[in-house]
C-alpha cells in the first residue's frame, strides 16, 4: 500500500539529492526545466541501485531466484503503469520514451494502415517526435499531412475541424505543449475523430507528469508517454494501445524475447505486449518508472495539478511585472488551461544569452525552438526562454528566477 504523503514544494525538495547541492559558483540550485527532464528523487535512485546490487539479471527466461525477481519487478512495474493510467497491463508496451512509441506506431501501424491519398491530421504545436515520423510516413506512402491551426494565444483553432477531418484515417495530436504549456481539449479531439471513422494518438509526455491521465476515458486509440519526465529513469517509456490493435499490428523491431518460436524458415512472434519489446529491456529502468509512480500516486495526481496551477498564477503574476520592460510572455495566461510551463523572451536579448546569465545565479531553465521549428518560425520567434515547474518547485524559485531576469536586465540595459 502506498502512504499517502501531504504536498509541499519546499519540503519535497529534501527528497530529491541533486537539490541539495550548489552549483559550481556556489548558488543555491534552482532548477525550472523540467519539461525537458525531471529530476530523481532518492527513491528513484535507490531502486536503481537496488537492482544492480541485488538482482540484476535478464528478465521472463531465466529459472534463477535472482531472474525471477528480476521478472517480477519488471512485470510488476508494468501493472504499476497500468493502475496509474486507467488500462489493463497486457495494453502496456515498454519502449524507450515517448519517441520510440510514436515510432512504432507510425512504422507498425502506420505502414500497413495508411496508403496513398489517405490523410494524417496534426496540430501545429507538435514537437518533432509527433511531426517527423507522420512527415515521414506521408512522403512513403504518398498521404497528405494535414494541420489544426493555433492561435496567437497558443489554443487550437477547433471550429472547422470537422472539416479538417475529412479523409482523415489517423489523428495525432499532443496532449500538453511542451513549449506553451497549452492543454489541449483531447477529449473533445478524440470523440470528433471517431466519429468519423479516424483512429487517434496522444502525445501525452508532458501531460502524464503533470496530470490525472486516465486513458480508457480518454478512449484514445494509442497513447505515448516517457518516463524521464516524471521523476523515472530516462530510457524507459510506454506505448498505451488498444489490445484489438497491438494484436493486429506487426512488431517493430525483431529479435529475442519477442519471438514465439522460430526455425530457419519461419518465425512466429509472443503475445502482446512481448511481440513489441525485442531485445534485453531497461529492466532497471522499469522497475525504477514503478517506484517514480508510487512516489507520485503517494502525492496524488489532483494535488500534483493544483500545485502547479499555484507556481503557474504566481510566475506569471511576478514575470508581469517585467512586462513594461520588454518581457513578452507566450501562450496561455489561465493557469486553468496550462500545465507546468511558460515560454517567455525579454526585449531583444536572446534567449540563449538570457539562459546563460539566468545560469550564473545557479538558475536552469532551457532556451531555443524546443523541438518546435514549425511553431517557431509560425509564430515569428528564432527562440524563446523557458521555465517549467515541476513538485518540488515553490514560490522561491520563481521568486530566484524573476531576480535573475532583473539581474540581465541590468547587464544587457533593458
Amino acid at each position: 500500500m502506498i502512504e499517502t504523503r501531504t504536498f509541499n514544494g519546499t519540503t519535497l525538495r529534501k527528497d530529491f539529492p541533486i537539490l541539495a547541492q550548489p552549483t559550481s559558483r556556489g548558488k543555491r540550485l534552482v532548477y525550472l526545466d523540467s519539461a525537458a527532464t525531471s529530476q530523481k528523487p532518492q527513491a528513484v535512485i535507490d531502486t536503481l541501485d537496488r537492482y544492480y546490487r541485488e538482482y540484476n539479471a535478464n528478465i521472463h527466461r531465466g529459472v534463477y531466484e535472482i531472474a525471477a525477481r528480476a521478472t517480477d519487478a519488471y512485470e510488476h512495474a508494468r501493472a504499476t503503469v497500468a493502475t496509474f493510467l486507467g488500462v489493463h497491463s497486457r495494453d502496456v508496451v515498454f519502449t524507450r520514451n515517448a519517441t520510440e512509441a510514436i515510432n512504432l506506431v507510425a512504422y507498425s501501424w502506420g505502414n500497413r494502415n495508411i496508403g496513398s491519398g489517405d490523410v494524417v491530421l496534426i496540430s501545429e504545436l507538435e514537437h518533432h517526435s509527433n511531426l517527423v515520423p507522420w512527415l515521414r510516413l506521408c512522403e512513403r506512402k504518398g498521404a497528405t499531412l494535414r494541420y489544426i491551426p493555433v492561435d496567437a494565444n497558443g489554443r487550437l483553432l477547433l471550429d472547422d475541424l470537422d472539416e479538417r477531418l475529412r479523409g482523415v484515417k489517423l489523428v495525432a495530436v499532443t496532449h500538453v505543449s511542451n513549449t506553451l504549456g497549452t492543454i489541449n481539449p483531447v477529449e473533445e479531439i478524440i470523440r470528433r475523430a471517431h466519429a468519423v471513422g479516424a483512429f487517434v494518438l496522444i502525445d501525452g509526455a508532458q501531460a502524464v507528469p503533470h496530470l490525472a491521465v486516465n486513458i480508457a476515458e480518454l478512449d484514445a486509440d494509442f497513447y505515448a508517454f516517457s518516463g524521464h519526465k516524471m521523476l523515472g529513469p530516462t530510457g524507459i517509456g510506454a506505448l498505451i494501445a488498444t489490445h484489438a490493435i497491438l494484436e493486429e499490428m506487426d512488431p517493430f523491431l525483431y529479435g529475442g524475447d519477442m519471438i514465439g518460436t522460430v526455425g530457419y524458415h519461419s518465425v512466429s512472434f509472443n503475445d502482446v505486449p512481448y511481440k513489441f519489446e525485442a531485445g534485453t529491456a531497461s529492466i532497471a529502468d522499469a522497475i525504477g518508472l514503478g517506484t517514480a509512480i508510487d512516489y507520485l500516486t503517494a502525492l496524488g495526481m489532483d494535488a500534483v495539478a493544483a500545485h502547479e496551477r499555484d507556481l503557474s498564477a504566481y510566475a506569471l503574476t511576478r514575470l508581469a511585472e517585467l512586462e513594461p520592460r520588454g518581457l513578452a510572455i507566450y501562450g496561455p495566461r489561465d493557469p486553468a488551461t496550462m500545465c507546468g510551463a511558460i515560454s517567455f523572451n525579454f526585449a531583444d536579448v536572446h534567449a540563449h544569452d538570457l539562459a546563460s546569465i539566468l545560469d550564473t545565479q545557479g538558475i536552469c531553465i532551457r532556451a531555443g525552438h524546443h523541438c518546435t521549428m514549425p511553431l517557431m518560425e509560425k509564430m515569428g520567434w528564432s527562440a524563446t526562454a523557458r521555465a517549467s515547474f515541476y513538485v518540488y518547485n515553490d514560490h522561491d524559485d520563481i521568486d530566484a528566477l524573476i531576480d535573475g531576469l532583473k539581474t540581465a536586465a541590468t547587464i544587457f540595459k533593458v
